[in-house]
């Protein structure tokens, strides 16, 4: 887990169908940066299950009692 360069982000951004300029994909990258440093020393360590495209998963599931 590394930061991600504004170079990186463009063509995700572009797939994403939100496409942007230099400028905007390198503010993208200075705002996000910090979180990407914070936890680059517990990268990998998570489990898998944490992994938060299945947020909406979990939440729409019915919770039985």
């Amino acid at each position: 887990m590394t930061r991600p360069t504004p170079k990186e982000i463009k063509p995700i951004a572009q797939i994403a169908g939100v496409p942007v300029d230099d400028e905007i994909a390198t503010r993208i990258s200075n705002s996000i940066g910090a979180a990407f440093e914070g936890f680059a020393t517990i990268a990998g360590t998570l489990p898998f299950d944490l992994e938060p495209a299945l947020y909406p998963v979990v939440q729409a599931q019915k919770v039985s009692k």
